[in-house]
């Protein structure tokens, strides 16, 4: 009877928290929230990443990596080439020590 509970409880959260969402639509933000907004995914992305990389054991192959696939996107601006390039590379750091 917990595990349902739980589920249901899990339920609920996420369902009130994307019906909040789709009711914020209509809402029109100062520049100052918009401004701020725009920074949320790359500081999430920065705050999923960041831990795995510097906990790691080859943590220098890591940031290897993912400077050349910064690069790559920031140079081609296709994803497709920063995700193979930063994965190449790794894989070679990996080969090579």
């Amino acid at each position: 009877m917990s595990v349902f509970v739980t589920l249901l409880g899990m339920w609920a959260v996420t369902y009130a928290a994307r019906l909040a969402g789709l009711g914020l639509g209509r809402v029109q933000l100062s520049a100052f929230w918009l401004a701020f907004l725009r920074f949320v995914p790359i500081s999430v992305f920065a705050a999923l990443i960041v831990p795995d990389v510097v906990g790691s054991a080859d943590w220098p192959q890591q940031v290897l990596a993912c400077a050349v696939a910064a690069l790559l996107l920031w140079r081609t601006r296709s994803l497709a080439w920063g995700i193979v390039g930063g994965f190449a590379v790794y894989w070679l750091m990996r080969q090579v020590t």
